[in-house]
């Protein structure tokens, strides 16, 4: 079974990365948002299974988003992304309600053990 994510990073050299770990698991990339706006509007339209969202964006930032997809979705699984240095922004994610966080610049094999943990697949990045 495929699991559906979606990618939410203004930084395309970040959603490139992050796209290659969930296609590398063998699931399947819903959709990629550069902005908070963005992220909640395809969570609405796709229903990923889960989604990688980034804290610090420009306009609605991560926290905002993840409320408002809460929101819609209390069962939604989101895992935030944060640069080092993020600490209170990360647990103010995580007392909203995100399932975790993984730190940029990324460790593969970190962020694909939180995939699917999350998604309770236990599936080795790489593996077809």
């Amino acid at each position: 079974m495929s699991h559906a994510v979606l990618i939410v990073d203004d930084a395309d050299f970040m959603r490139d990365i992050l796209r290659e770990i969930v296609q590398d698991l063998g699931w399947t990339v819903a959709a990629e948002a550069a902005d908070g706006t963005q992220a909640i509007a395809l969570y609405r339209q796709q229903k990923p299974d889960l989604v990688l969202l980034d804290i610090t964006m420009p306009g609605m930032d991560g926290n905002e988003a993840l409320q408002a997809i809460l929101e819609h979705d209390p069962a939604a699984r989101v895992v935030m992304i944060t640069a080092l240095g993020q600490k209170e922004q990360v647990l103010a994610a995580i007392k909203l309600g995100a399932r975790d966080f993984v730190i940029k610049p990324f460790d593969t094999e970190r962020v694909a053990a939180t995939l699917t943990r999350l998604l309770g697949m236990p599936q080795p990045v790489g593996a077809p």
